[in-house]
């Protein structure tokens, strides 16, 4: 999958669940994503996707969550978290992916290709 912020474009690796196959079924899908705590961009989706939550633990830059059952979350940072994510993908190479995202609000598109 591919996520296109401005002019850069960043390859996803998705993960193997239901929650990841019903989000592509979205696909192309582009969001106006908020910014939080300096560390991550969230949007909710336009209709809730199947769940299986666990603690995160360690969030790594590039990680790509589901909060609850509709909520979208970017991470641009690496942190722990104690609260429950259901992953959906994580971006390849996250270099550059904090600078793209910059300290607001942000446009972002998803697609297959």
């Amino acid at each position: 999958m591919w996520m296109t912020v401005g002019e850069r474009r960043f390859a996803i690796t998705l993960a193997d669940n239901e929650a990841t196959r019903a989000f592509a079924a979205m696909l192309p899908l582009s969001m106006d994503m908020a910014e939080l705590n300096g560390n991550e961009k969230y949007a909710d989706l336009p209709k809730a996707l199947p769940t299986s939550a666990s603690r995160a633990g360690t969030i790594r830059s590039g990680d790509l969550m589901l909060y609850g059952s509709k909520t979208l979350v970017l991470f641009y940072l690496t942190f722990d978290s104690s609260y429950s994510y259901t992953r959906l993908g994580r971006v390849d190479d996250p270099a550059g992916l904090a600078q793209a995202l910059g300290r607001r609000g942000v446009r972002i598109a998803f697609s297959r290709n």
